[in-house]
């Protein structure tokens, strides 16, 4: 992993548009991990969180593969359809 950690450092030095757009990703991409984690603790596949949820299971699929701009009313939705509550950090 410490391979990882060099690669993206040096990258954020030499590539400024890289260095830009990389944390927000980041942070982005850990949403949707969290959520995709979260539905597999809870031994439930997308369809059956979709069907929880009243939508498809491609809307499931896009939220844990491109959670950006995902509303805190979706996440606490999906969070309680988990059997899960919601929290906030601020750090």
């Amino acid at each position: 992993m410490s391979d990882l950690r060099d690669y993206v450092a040096k990258r954020k030095k030499m590539d400024g548009k890289f260095a830009e757009g990389y944390d927000e990703g980041y942070e982005q991409f850990k949403v949707g991990e969290m959520l995709r984690q979260a539905r597999e603790s809870a031994g439930l596949t997308q369809e059956e969180l979709a069907h929880r949820l009243h939508t498809q299971k491609t809307a499931i699929s896009r939220i844990e593969n491109h959670a950006e701009d995902i509303k805190l009313s979706t996440l606490e939705r999906v969070a309680s359809a988990l059997g899960k509550r919601l929290e906030i950090k601020i750090a």
